[in-house]
């Protein structure tokens, strides 16, 4: 029986992680290269070091029985020390796919699922030579989120502008003539055994989550493939715990899968208050081996985000009985940092 979670990363995915834990009686170890990070707050024990300080990895691995992460871009290798000595979900293996975006594609694309036409770029050649891809954008194969590392060109005489260092590797997607966004969240379980929540629709500003809502104005057709291919994808990852699968919508309807996120997802924390159990709840359930429960939506709800300067005033307001403020208490408020949000149930 797991009495403590390990989870490397201390952002507000890793705390509300341990929010979430502490209700099931579970206690909970962050493992964090932040020494400021907000999951020092939620967390019944917090360590601060280097994702390849061998000392503190053994002392993190010792103190719990079964570790997990709130973002995929964790050194393979100290994910596969752990999983030596403690059972690591999602699986390591996981995130070596999900870390690099042409490896991720291929394997979308492997499970006969859609994406939008991209191809891999190494220099300014590579780039010039794939010009019907514009407009699209080009995006840093590794790491990069929240629009970090992403260049949308619209215009082939855009790239004369664009300074790209190319001792980066790249990935151009071709754009989608966009209607809408949206995602889809599992928690699996083991073979053939899911919890799934119905589609959200997203909203992005400056290629970052702005709002999310549910349930999303889409056809049921939409609804009914979507999830199928978020299966399709949890099934073949052979994934314990939560998954979030990104969709974009086309002007004619067509659904292209975008992204995958091995992980709690931002567009979910909606679910905390609209749902009987929340992501987070069900994905500690899956990776510490507890009773899967029957996932029901309580409320429809919509979540918008706190970005950077705009949690100040929401510090000072007052909530009606239907609004719930979460505030990810980071020591520092910048630019473009998600620094809380606001859920309201209908």
């Amino acid at each position: 029986m797991v009495k403590v979670l390990g989870i490397i990363g201390g952002g507000q995915l890793g705390s509300l992680l341990s929010s979430a834990a502490k209700k099931l009686n579970i206690k909970t170890v962050i493992f964090s290269d932040d020494p400021d990070a907000p999951g020092k707050q939620f967390a019944d024990e917090f360590i601060f070091g280097n994702y390849d300080d061998q000392e503190k990895i053994d002392l993190f691995t010792n103190g719990v029985d079964v570790v997990t992460f709130e973002f995929e871009n964790i050194p393979h290798k100290t994910l596969k020390i752990i999983e030596t000595k403690k059972k690591v979900l999602p699986k390591p293996g996981i995130n070596k796919i999900v870390q690099n975006r042409l490896t991720e594609k291929d394997f979308v694309n492997k499970c006969n699922i859609r994406t939008t036409t991209y191809v891999g770029v190494k220099n300014q050649k590579e780039l010039r030579s794939n010009v019907n891809l514009i407009p699209g954008i080009l995006k840093t194969s590794t790491l990069g989120y929240d629009g970090k590392g992403q260049y949308k060109i619209n215009d082939i005489k855009e790239l004369e502008k664009l300074n790209i260092d190319f001792s980066k590797k790249y990935i151009l997607e071709k754009a989608v003539k966009l209607k809408k966004e949206i995602s889809v969240i599992v928690t699996r379980f083991g073979h053939q055994k899911y919890e799934i929540y119905e589609p959200i629709e997203n909203y992005h500003e400056d290629q970052i989550l702005k709002n999310s809502k549910i349930p999303a104005d889409i056809s049921e057709k939409i609804t009914s493939q979507s999830i199928d291919q978020a299966t399709i994808i949890a099934e073949e990852l052979d994934y314990i715990g939560t998954l979030c699968v990104e969709y974009f919508i086309d002007k004619n309807d067509n659904l292209y899968l975008n992204e995958i996120a091995p992980r709690v997802h931002n567009s979910g924390h909606l679910t905390i208050n609209s749902h009987n159990i929340s992501q987070f709840e069900n994905h500690v359930r899956a990776v510490c081996g507890l009773e899967k429960i029957k996932v029901k939506k309580l409320f429809n709800a919509s979540m918008i985000n706190l970005i950077g300067h705009e949690i100040s005033s929401y510090r000072k307001k007052n909530y009606n009985d239907n609004e719930f403020f979460f505030d990810y208490l980071k020591k520092e408020i910048k630019e473009k940092r998600k620094m809380g949000h606001l859920t309201t149930i209908k």
